[in-house]
């Protein structure tokens, strides 16, 4: 059984030996001009209470997977006593239906790019910029998933019934990649 095994592997070794090495695809990276990995959020991007506007931030990102069909973004944040991945966290901001060759967001997202959930409250759909109590500091990450599809589950329009697991599920079997940028508020 083994010796008929290596006869079998032998000609497809010699295939990929004589296609020449595989190249490497860029890594999927996604950064702000505003946002400093790790880094404090800027005033100007926090909630009105907090001398901000409110706006979402500007995104960019680059290596967006081959096959990629469209891409998705959330913005969550663990309250305290929850635990990732145990816990349900607060979305900030569900995002899909963005075109697979989109590379960047503009603050504020003026264009309306892709389709929105429900906000952190659930009162409205869209965005939510981070209002941490006084005193408090709290991490967000920002998420952007690359989809090899669709993600059909989901309304092809804003709509305020879709909340974190309604989204992660619709997109669960669809990531082809992702990439994460952190702040803290």
């Amino acid at each position: 059984m083994t010796f008929s095994l290596r006869l079998t592997l032998t000609p497809l070794l010699l295939c990929g030996a004589l296609a020449g090495p595989a190249t490497a695809q860029d890594p999927f990276v996604l950064t702000s001009p505003a946002i400093t990995e790790g880094g404090d959020l800027p005033t100007d991007l926090k909630c009105t209470r907090d001398g901000g506007d409110g706006l979402s931030p500007p995104l960019e990102w680059t290596g967006v997977p081959d096959g990629t069909a469209s891409l998705a973004l959330i913005m969550h944040h663990y309250p305290r006593d929850t635990v990732a991945g145990l816990d349900t966290p607060s979305q900030y901001w569900l995002l899909w239906n963005i075109p697979a060759d989109t590379s960047s967001l503009p603050r504020g997202n003026p264009a309306s790019l892709g389709d929105e959930g429900a906000d952190k409250d659930e009162q409205t759909t869209g965005y939510t910029p981070p209002c941490s109590p006084a005193g408090a500091r709290h991490e967000y990450t920002i998420t952007l998933y690359a989809l090899s599809g669709p993600a059909d589950q989901l309304p092809a329009s804003d709509d305020l019934g879709v909340d974190w697991e309604m989204m992660t599920q619709a997109i669960d079997d669809l990531v082809i990649s992702s990439a994460s940028i952190s702040f803290w508020n």
